[in-house]
């Protein structure tokens, strides 16, 4: 680990590379531990690929926001979602939302939406990422942000089987059925609780019509590790 960053320091110092371009060290990226009803999960961040969306989760963590909140969104072969309810089905008030990082996440070489990965939740507008955030427990490509490619107009663009030709290019980029969810960490311990609460009964609950765990997964706190 030393020589590890004395080697990254000497090339900063011979113009090799800016500091902003060495990587975070795996063993540097916050942690954070979620401790819940059905055992402990804990989760690695990259504040170097999404900076703003882990800076958000982070302060929710801080203000204590995901103490006694539940997982109120469970699909098997999906995800399990959570950070937004407390035990009673009320909806905790959050601060203002988060722009969207997600192919700016792609673009530093951030992880996809793949298994054991969290991302933030939102709503249909792109920007309206909070608090509440998933585990994915399979491979969701589909929740992927797509990669716009290069030119104005885009020559040739292809979406879901459909090939498009001469796009503006802000055309694509305002779509917001493109932007996809952005990942700002993945699980390092604990996947075999997330495998647990995913397989849990569910049902309707409170203002929820479905997917809620009949007995309640409560996550009783979220700290940070480092």
């Amino acid at each position: 680990m030393a020589l590890k960053r004395r080697a990254a320091a000497a090339l900063v110092a011979l113009g090799l590379f800016t500091a902003a371009a060495v990587p975070a060290l795996a063993q540097d990226a916050p942690k954070v531990r979620l401790s819940t009803t059905m055992g402990d999960i804990v989760i690695e961040l990259y504040p170097d690929k999404a900076p703003k969306t882990v800076e958000n989760f982070l302060q929710y963590v801080k203000d204590k926001h995901y103490d006694g909140t539940v997982f109120h969104r469970v699909i098997d072969n999906f995800m399990v979602q959570g950070g937004g309810f407390d035990t009673s089905y009320v909806q905790k008030p959050t601060r203002a939302t988060i722009a969207h990082e997600g192919r700016e996440a792609l673009a530093k070489g951030g992880p996809r939406n793949v298994v054991g990965t969290v991302a933030m939740a939102r709503t249909g507008d792109p920007n309206s990422a909070s608090a509440q955030f998933f585990i994915n427990v399979k491979d969701n490509a589909f929740l992927d942000p797509v990669v716009i490619p290069a030119g104005d107009p885009v020559p040739k663009f292809e979406y879901q089987g459909r090939v498009y030709e001469n796009v503006p290019r802000q055309q694509l980029m305002a779509a917001p059925q493109l932007y996809g969810y952005t990942v700002l960490g993945k699980v390092v311990s604990g996947m075999d609780v997330v495998n647990r609460i995913k397989a849990v009964p569910t049902g309707a609950a409170g203002p929820l019509p479905s997917d809620v765990p009949k007995t309640p997964v409560i996550l009783n706190s979220a700290t940070l590790l480092k």
